[in-house]
This record gives C-alpha cells, sequence and structure tokens, in this order.
C-alpha cells in the first residue's frame, strides 16, 4: 500500500484483536477509510466490511482491498495489469506537471504513468477491476517517487529509488466481498445511514488535510487534469474541499455528531494525542453512548519529523520538538 501518514499499519493487530473481543460483530463501518489497512484487516478476518472515504484515490483503494473479490478479480487483474506494463512510454499531462514543473517522480517513470493512465481512461472497465488497475499504478508510482511520504514538497535531489523503473504489480486481493462508498462522513450520519455492529472512526485530527498531503494520487485516479497551483502543484479544489475535522473550531461538533447518529452496538476510536481532541474529551465525547475503555500505543511520528524543518532552499531551520507520539484506541459498548 501507498505511504500514508496515519497510517495504522503497525496498529492493525490491536485493532483487529479489539474487534474480535466485542460480541455480536459481524458486521463493520470503517467510516474514514484512508488506504484501507484496517477494512482490508477485518475482511479478511470475516467481517462483512463497508469502507468509506470522501477522497476519490480513498475510495478507489477500497473498492481494490474491500470490495473486490480475489476469486472474481485476480486473473482478469493480472492479465490486465500485463497488457499495461507492456505500453511504451509517452509523456503528457502527469509528466509536465509532476515530473517537470514539480518534482515528485522521474520524467522517465512519468511517462509510463501518462501511457498506462491514459489507456486505462480507454477502456471501459467494472469498477472493481479499474480500481485494481488505477491501485496498482498508484503504488507502482508510489515506490519510485521522490518524496518523504507526503506530497506537500518534493525532495530537492531526486531520491535513490526515483530511479527505478515503475513496476506494476497486482495489489494483494482478499477473497469474499464488501462495499465501497465515497460519502461525506457527517451527510451519512444525518441521513441514517450509519448502522452496523461495530462503527470504526479513524478520522483527520489536526491541521494537515489528506487531501492536500495526497493530491497527485487525487489527480491520478480522478484524470481531470485540473488547474494546479503552488510550489506543490496542489489541485486547486484543495483550496474548497475542506473538512471539519481538520479544523480545531469545528471537530468536536462533528465528532460529537457523528457518535451522536451512530446506531451500532459497539465503536471504536482511533486517535492519537496530536490531535485537536485530547483524550479526557474524546472520552467524554464517547460516554454519551456507554462505557468507555482506552488503550494505549507508543507510536513513531511521521517520517518527515525524523528529518528535520528545512527552508525551501534545503537549510535547516528549526528543531522538532519530538519524534514519538501516543496512539489511542477508545472502545465503547453502546447502552442499549
Amino acid at each position: 500500500m501507498i505511504k500514508y501518514i496515519g497510517s495504522k499499519r503497525l496498529l492493525v493487530p490491536t485493532l483487529v484483536a479489539m474487534v474480535r473481543e466485542c460480541e455480536g460483530v459481524e458486521r463493520v463501518i470503517d467510516l474514514f477509510s484512508g488506504t484501507s489497512r484496517v477494512g482490508s484487516a477485518l475482511k479478511q478476518s470475516g467481517y462483512r466490511v463497508w469502507a468509506n472515504d470522501y477522497a476519490h484515490y480513498a475510495h478507489t483503494i477500497a473498492t481494490c482491498y474491500v470490495q473486490a473479490d480475489a476469486a472474481r478479480w485476480e486473473a482478469p487483474a493480472q492479465r490486465l495489469l500485463d497488457e499495461l506494463s507492456r505500453l511504451p512510454p509517452a509523456a503528457g499531462w502527469f509528466t509536465a506537471q509532476f515530473c517537470e514543473r514539480a518534482r515528485y517522480v522521474h520524467p522517465d517513470n512519468g511517462a509510463r504513468v501518462d501511457a498506462i493512465r491514459e489507456h486505462i481512461a480507454t477502456l471501459d472497465l467494472e469498477p472493481e477491476l479499474e480500481a485494481i488497475a488505477l491501485v496498482a499504478l498508484m503504488e507502482a508510482a508510489d515506490r519510485v517517487d521522490s518524496t518523504t511520504g507526503v506530497q506537500m514538497a518534493y525532495l530537492k535531489q531526486w531520491a535513490k529509488r526515483a530511479h527505478k523503473q515503475l513496476e506494476l504489480r497486482l495489489p494483494k486481493l482478499s477473497s469474499g466481498t464488501g462495499r465501497a462508498t465515497r460519502g461525506d462522513a457527517l451527510d451519512l450520519a444525518r441521513s441514517g445511514a450509519l448502522e452496523a455492529d461495530l462503527i470504526y472512526l479513524d478520522p483527520p485530527y489536526n491541521q494537515h488535510a489528506y487531501l492536500g498531503n495526497y493530491h497527485v494520487w487525487e489527480s491520478l485516479v480522478l484524470w481531470d487534469k485540473p488547474e494546479l497551483y503552488g510550489v506543490a502543484n496542489k489541485r486547486i479544489d484543495c483550496k474548497t474541499r475542506k473538512s471539519p475535522f481538520n479544523s480545531k473550531r469545528k471537530i468536536h461538533a462533528a465528532m460529537a455528531e457523528i457518535i451522536a447518529h451512530a446506531r451500532a452496538k459497539w465503536i471504536l476510536v482511533s486517535f492519537n494525542n496530536e490531535g485537536y481532541i485530547s483524550r479526557e474529551e474524546m472520552v467524554a465525547l464517547l460516554a454519551t453512548r456507554g462505557e468507555v475503555e482506552v488503550v494505549e500505543r507508543p507510536f513513531e511520528r511521521y517520517v518527515g519529523a525524523k528529518i528535520g524543518i528545512y527552508s525551501p532552499a534545503g537549510e535547516k531551520v528549526g528543531r522538532v520538538s519530538h519524534t514519538k507520539n501516543k496512539e489511542f484506541v477508545f472502545k465503547v459498548r453502546l447502552a442499549q
């Protein structure tokens, strides 16, 4: 899967174990699915998973890892990837914007991305097959990118991996089916749709918006070739597609509304001590629905915190305050 700030890769075993401890759970909603690490792990553990996210790239990832059934799609997906891998490079919009004007991917690999993505756009693929192809392309580009893991900036010099040849690999699909949707979490809550045995919440938690951090993947998936701005060459809609969960002023009310509208036996919330809601405040919000249990784990901060703070000229200009966080998992059995 792609490099992702806030990834639950190391926390997945803990989360799956906590879900297993919850009685009567068959259906799970992963409301802010991101890279679908958690949703995919729960699907593999035998749960019926509905993965949702507002970002198009995240919805595509969920369609690949949660909705698609390996038994149905593995063979045709491999044939498609073999076909795409044989395409000759053809530099185009992606290369111009993200390899030359910005330097996220080396132009040699950018030309391959352009050729593959343009070809996918000409095919009338079923949603699952298209998602698998797009995720394979996204992950291939991620393996040869020249960033520290987010797309707010790129390295001054090409990373060593950027010179490796882009290689399409079949995503590790899992058997069975799930559901993937792209929707606003608050809209879903207000509509009464949040009904399952367990609802897992891993929302954005501070000012860092996922759309801004992964705008290249959003443009690659949408292939809408939007207006871009700034040194990072971000999509213009990064200025307008805002989430209340990235607002210190709005996040408490948004979280309270999600919790109030949840129709489930259990709620599981993943958050950390860099979030706009403190441990004590989260416990108070969740306690309106039932008794709260909290598990705390040490967690490494995003890799950029270890590298340091630099100016646009590449000069070190600041000191990182800390390199470790505390990750909290809150579990609530809702009062009936």
